[in-house]
């Protein structure tokens, strides 16, 4: 018995990182192309236990939070652990920027939770992929 439930929770977590994933995946579409039609940077902040998205004002980077698109996420299985390859920074939280130009740097963003993982992949040119 013990067996069937330790399988179906693996099930249900490697799942749910996959619906993380490819949540987050269009997330970064939207903020990509949002990034280049208001002519503004924006940002996605990650950590273990929630993300959100930033833009930058002329005052400084400013939370997304006037629109339920744009909210901040919490994680419903914590405390997930988050790379992202090539690494922009050893700490926390991790950040992915968008700027106004179409073409970004290539990236993988990799959710691991219980030996699980899920991975979202852009190539640059605004192609994400949830592997």
């Amino acid at each position: 018995m013990l067996g069937v439930v330790t399988l179906n929770s693996t099930v249900g977590e490697r799942e749910w990182l996959r619906q993380e994933a490819r949540r987050i995946a269009l997330l970064l579409q939207m903020a990509r192309d949002e990034a280049i039609v208001r002519d503004r940077p924006i940002s996605l902040e990650l950590d273990e236990y929630r993300y959100r998205f930033l833009i930058r004002q002329s005052s400084g980077w400013e939370l997304m939070k006037n629109d339920p698109v744009w909210r901040e996420r919490e994680f419903a299985h914590v405390p997930l652990s988050l790379t992202l390859t090539p690494a922009t920074s050893t700490q926390m939280p991790i950040t992915i920027l968008f700027g106004r130009e179409p073409v970004n740097q290539p990236f993988v963003l990799t959710l691991s939770l219980s030996g699980q993982s899920a991975s979202v992949s852009a190539d640059g040119l605004g192609n994400f992929e949830v592997k």
